[in-house]
């Protein structure tokens, strides 16, 4: 009877635990198991074990402060690449190489699109 109560318990702490994890680590979570039941679906043992690592990894340390701080950090680098492939651009245009022009124009378009995923991510 007592082992009935003590297993009662813990399910309830363990409910209680997981209610209480922040949403963008649970949603982080939920990815990551998504991309486990695929590699296995796949045999990829070698994605399964990383996967898995990583999946300890953001259940022992994630928070959503860190998640959005990261965020932010990868938005700031794309702004910057943009940066970068604006001043490219200008540059071939000074120049006035139609070749250099249409690459740079396509280099800066990818990096805005990339951009433009960053943002859309949750995390």
């Amino acid at each position: 009877m007592k082992g009935r109560y003590i297993l009662c318990a813990i399910l309830a702490s363990i409910s209680a635990g997981a209610m209480a994890a922040e949403p963008l680590c649970l949603e982080k979570e939920r990815a990551i198991q998504h991309e486990i039941e695929l590699a296995k679906k796949h045999d990829n043992q070698r994605r399964v074990n990383g996967l898995e690592r990583a999946l300890t990894e953001a259940r022992a340390g994630c928070t959503d402060e860190k998640l959005k701080s990261a965020h932010q950090s990868k938005i700031k680098q794309h702004e910057a690449e943009i940066a970068e492939r604006e001043r490219d651009l200008q540059e071939a245009r000074a120049k006035g190489d139609r070749d250099k022009i249409a690459k740079r124009e396509k280099k800066l378009a990818e990096a805005r699109d990339e951009l433009s995923k960053v943002k859309a991510a949750p995390y």
